[in-house]
């Protein structure tokens, strides 16, 4: 479970709305080591202090982004990491470059894992690639799917994980597509890639955070409103999720 990241809208939450939020994740999921709350925020203290609040709620790790108020450097992006990591919780780097214009590549990446500051990666790039270049020069570090869209492409290039916007509205075929694609089973995975694709190609776009919870409105899952300045789809977006979502209902996708 990965509370308070982009999708739980973790930058319009109190503090103590957020902290709330990690607790009840602990609860829900009844085994902490479980629980991956995103610890991100505008400066390494903060996050610390959120890392250090996940390993008070017993949670198992954290996600963390890099420094995201500025482009910054590598020497900054180390001593963030390294900050984080000194709270004591293994740490997940989230390689987003789109929205926070800075880019984990893969050898920065390999660079945080050999000094012991991060244990995987959350990739985002869409850049498929890379899970190749990551898997040479950092071999243990666990490569974790960050795009719905591209997750048959990074399974196949060894991801042992996936942090997911589109099971959260349809969670039994995108597990079911998940396992079928890490296995390398083709046959049962790529005609349901084709199917929900409409839909996990969503989660790349700005729109994201409503389109998932239309989405989960439709199927039955009460996605519920989004906080400003984060609006209510409307016009062509909207009708274009409300159509494909619709479809995968009506296909028995669950």
């Amino acid at each position: 479970m990965v509370p308070n990241g982009s999708l739980g809208e973790y930058q319009t939450l109190t503090d103590e709305e957020r902290a709330r939020v990690v607790r009840t994740a602990v609860e829900a999921a009844g085994d902490g080591a479980r629980v991956m709350p995103g610890v991100a925020a505008y400066g390494s203290a903060a996050s610390r202090r959120w890392a250090e609040q996940a390993a008070e709620a017993g949670c198992g790790s954290v996600l963390l982004l890099p420094p995201n108020a500025y482009r910054a450097d590598r020497a900054a992006v180390r001593a963030h990491y390294a900050e984080v990591a000194a709270a004591g919780l293994p740490v997940v780097a989230y390689n987003n470059p789109h929205d926070t214009k800075v880019d984990l590549t893969p050898a920065l990446l390999a660079e945080l894992h050999a000094t012991g500051h991060i244990v995987a990666v959350k990739e985002f790039s869409g850049d498929v690639r890379r899970g190749y270049e990551i898997a040479e020069l950092a071999p243990e570090l666990d490569l974790l799917i960050g795009a719905d869209d591209v997750l048959l492409e990074l399974a196949l290039a060894g991801a042992v994980g996936w942090v997911a916007g589109y099971p959260n509205a349809f969670p039994v075929s995108c597990a079911e597509l998940y396992h079928a694609a890490v296995a390398g089973d083709l046959e049962h995975a790529l005609p349901l890639y084709r199917a929900l694709h409409p839909l996990l190609r969503w989660d790349s776009r700005t729109e994201f955070v409503q389109s998932i919870k239309l989405s989960m409105d439709i199927a039955g899952r009460t996605g519920g409103p989004c906080r400003p300045p984060r609006s209510p789809l409307d016009g062509a977006v909207a009708a274009d999720v409300r159509a494909a979502t619709e479809k995968a209902v009506a296909d028995g996708r669950r």
